[in-house]
């Protein structure tokens, strides 16, 4: 049941709705205690009433707490309040952003491929904080990721983290929408990794695939795996290649092709093997250097979209199949804004 304005879960009174989702409804609210605004998400009745996954929760909440990264949600507190219907409302209070989502940028623009590296670079950061502390997100999409006004990028809800542990789909699918068994939550049709889909186990590898799926969709305006029908969706990230990236997106270098296929690789041993391994990368040799996450802004672009911005216009066809990627530190280390790769970093101290 919504809430009303005025509502009270402990210290935190409830000021207006945000917005709702599978994962519950989220509301702006006011810290009496510390006189801020905070942001609260009430958990939906099927986690709540769910002792295992509250218990999930609670754990996810409290490894997420130990992370502080600027590309990750700041969570601030979890708790429960008594309602007045007998049960018992669970809410989780994290950092109030003002912006937009990813999704939401992209419902009206597609991006110029040095925006959208900038934005990868960042992703990829947050997801090495995450999965050094075990936490697979394993619904990493465009409306999970947020834009703020100063070019910061977060990721969000992590509510369906797992610690790599194996899950069974129902036949049950919504185009866009997540695949559910209960008791388990997989992830969302046309950005799961096909070892998701199969049921194997997950690990960070399966949030890459997503980035690949992310990146690919930044650049060229169209999912990569997108048909018909969601049943169509799946059997192609299980068995289609991938699209070209130059086929869509002529202007985007060869180099950042090959990340995004890689990516996408079918195997999860054929993927970049972290997020740190990802975020290493830098563009082609000869390409224009790419500015790091933290340069997102400019005097002349104070929101960072500014010449960064690609009208959205026709979109060229995709195409077949993409073939050749590159393992080595010289190369993997040049997409997406880093200077030098983890290992080179640990040789020089």
């Amino acid at each position: 049941m919504a809430l009303v304005t005025g509502t009270r879960l402990g210290r935190y009174e409830v000021l207006a709705a945000l917005g709702a989702g599978g994962m519950g409804e989220v509301y702006r609210a006011r810290d009496t205690r510390l006189d801020r605004e905070v942001a609260v998400k009430v958990l939906p009745d099927a986690v709540a009433s769910d002792r295992d996954r509250l218990a999930r929760f609670e754990r996810e909440a409290r490894a997420l707490a130990r992370i502080e990264h600027p590309n990750i949600l700041a969570i601030h507190d979890i708790g429960e309040e008594p309602a007045g219907d007998g049960r018992t409302t669970h809410f989780a209070v994290t950092e109030l952003l003002t912006g937009e989502t990813l999704g939401g940028r992209l419902a009206h623009e597609t991006l110029a491929w040095r925006r959208a590296v900038e934005i990868g670079a960042a992703i990829a950061d947050g997801l090495a904080a995450a999965h050094a502390q075990g936490i697979v997100h394993r619904d990493l999409k465009p409306d999970n990721l947020f834009l703020a006004p100063d070019g910061r990028v977060k990721i969000l809800d992590f509510g369906l983290a797992t610690n790599g542990v194996a899950a069974t789909p129902s036949a049950e699918t919504a185009a866009g929408g997540a695949m559910t068994r209960p008791g388990t939550v997989l992830g969302t049709v046309g950005y799961m990794a096909p070892e998701q889909i199969e049921g194997g186990i997950v690990d960070g590898r399966a949030d890459l695939f997503a980035l690949g799926c992310v990146l690919y969709e930044m650049v060229t305006g169209r999912r990569a795996f997108a048909r018909n029908t969601p049943t169509e969706t799946l059997s192609a990230i299980l068995s289609a290649p991938p699209p070209e990236l130059s086929a869509a997106a002529t202007d985007a270098p060869p180099e950042l092709a090959r990340i995004v296929s890689r990516c996408l690789e079918k195997r999860p041993a054929a993927r970049f093997q972290s997020a740190s391994d990802l975020a290493s990368a830098r563009s082609a040799s000869g390409s224009p250097p790419l500015a790091p996450p933290s340069s997102f802004s400019s005097p002349s672009s104070p929101t960072g979209r500014g010449r960064e911005r690609a009208p959205r216009g026709r979109r060229p066809r995709a195409g077949s199949i993409q073939t050749r990627s590159s393992s080595r530190c010289s190369r993997t280390r040049r997409a997406i804004g880093r200077s030098t790769c983890s290992a080179c970093r640990s040789a020089t101290g």
